[in-house]
């Protein structure tokens, strides 16, 4: 693989999960009623939204977006893992449906 293209997809997969911690972040913060937190999650959304906007400077807007489609797999795991949310094995199956078609995107 291409150098620059690792790279991209090295800070691609940063980008998105800062993006599903923000998600979290609000979840807990709204949750637990703790405003700080939901200032946590804004810096995490803005740096998040920061290094994707230098991705878009150095790939094709088609496949940087479809990547994107990782935040989603992060949420899921987070929301799971750190959340303790029960998680339907339809949407795990939705998750690795997902995770395939990044894959394939992400490749090419």
């Amino acid at each position: 693989m291409q150098r620059r293209k690792v790279e991209n997809i090295s800070m691609l997969i940063g980008s998105t999960f800062l993006g599903a911690a923000g998600q979290l972040l609000f979840k807990y913060a709204l949750t637990a009623h703790i405003l700080l937190i939901i200032a946590a999650g804004i810096f995490l959304y803005f740096v998040s939204t920061l290094v994707y906007f230098y991705v878009l400077t150095r790939a094709n807007l088609s496949w940087a977006y479809s990547v994107g489609g990782l935040s989603y797999i992060f949420a899921v795991i987070l929301a799971a893992t750190l959340l303790a949310e029960n998680v339907p094995a339809l949407r795990w199956i939705g998750v690795i449906i997902i995770t395939v078609g990044v894959l394939f995107v992400g490749s090419s």
